[in-house]
């Protein structure tokens, strides 16, 4: 069973047993920076003992034709992609135990599905996502393919909530909201991840947009990151951003249960970050 930290605590390690977990729902995304990497680093084996009932991945790197048959359907899960149409590029994935009654590749953008950014599997009443929003850390132009992005999506979750449905929005949104978010939050100020514009999208995001960030629910602690540059001893001493996020419809804010960054061992430069909620799956 899962690595989850309990109601209230500081994502401290700790076991679970089988009948604690049912009947919570438990979601895990992660930026996997190359499926086929993280396959080799031993994700496959760590996730399917999580028990997982919804994965969502980012940054997968390759289509679906491209997988060996273990990483395309794990065994007891049905599996779902969304390639990006450049070769090695971008890429996201979904798995699930529960077939999803509907699956929603891209969000209908010419210009940008052919990144492979948005998968949406629809479960009953409740939608999963896996999102992997741009980075504008290269340069001018694709940071302004990412304020691009975040306009239109804006607008896009805006037509979510005025449906009767609950959604878990999971994966890398490339942006550390709060100072709390990132170690070196002082240095950062202008660089892309933590800019004024991207965090205040966030604000938007958790005030008036409806959202919630699942994570912050339980563990409001200093120090909790999911991704570190791979440059000096980032990783070792925790010099790291909260990139990855569980946003979700405020009807589930009360149905976050546990959260969890794994850090015992490293698939990616991002950390999985796994949920549990009180719901009927």
């Amino acid at each position: 069973m899962g690595e989850l930290a309990s109601l209230g605590a500081n994502c401290s390690t700790m076991q679970l047993l089988s009948t604690s977990r049912q009947p919570l729902l438990r979601i895990m995304t992660l930026n996997v920076n190359g499926i086929r990497s993280a396959c080799a680093k031993g994700f496959w084996p760590w996730m399917m003992r999580q028990d997982p009932d919804v994965v969502c991945l980012q940054e997968v790197r390759c289509d679906e034709a491209s997988l060996p048959a273990a990483c395309r359907a794990p065994e007891g899960l049905h599996g779902y992609f969304h390639a990006a149409a450049k070769p090695g590029y971008s890429g996201v994935a979904l798995y699930s135990r529960r077939r999803p009654d509907a699956v929603h590749h891209g969000l209908g953008w010419p210009d940008l599905d052919p990144e492979g950014r948005y998968l949406q599997a629809d479960f009953g009443k409740l939608s999963v996502i896996s999102l992997y929003l741009p980075s504008g850390s290269s340069g001018e132009h694709r940071q302004a393919v990412k304020f691009d992005f975040l306009n239109r999506l804006t607008e896009h979750l805006k037509s979510l909530r005025r449906r009767r449905r609950e959604y878990v929005i999971c994966g890398d949104l490339n942006i550390a909201h709060k100072e709390i978010d990132l170690k070196n939050w002082r240095a950062n100020q202008k660089n892309s991840g933590f800019l004024p514009e991207e965090r205040a999208w966030l604000d938007a995001l958790f005030s008036s947009g409806g959202f919630v960030d699942a994570f912050r629910v339980i563990n409001q602690s200093e120090g909790q990151y999911t991704w570190w540059s791979n440059r000096g001893r980032a990783y070792e001493n925790n010099v790291g951003w909260r990139l990855d996020y569980h946003v979700v419809t405020s009807g589930l804010q009360d149905k976050v249960r546990q959260v969890a960054i794994y850090k015992a061992q490293k698939f990616s430069d991002h950390a999985p970050l796994t949920v549990d909620y009180d719901y009927q799956f």
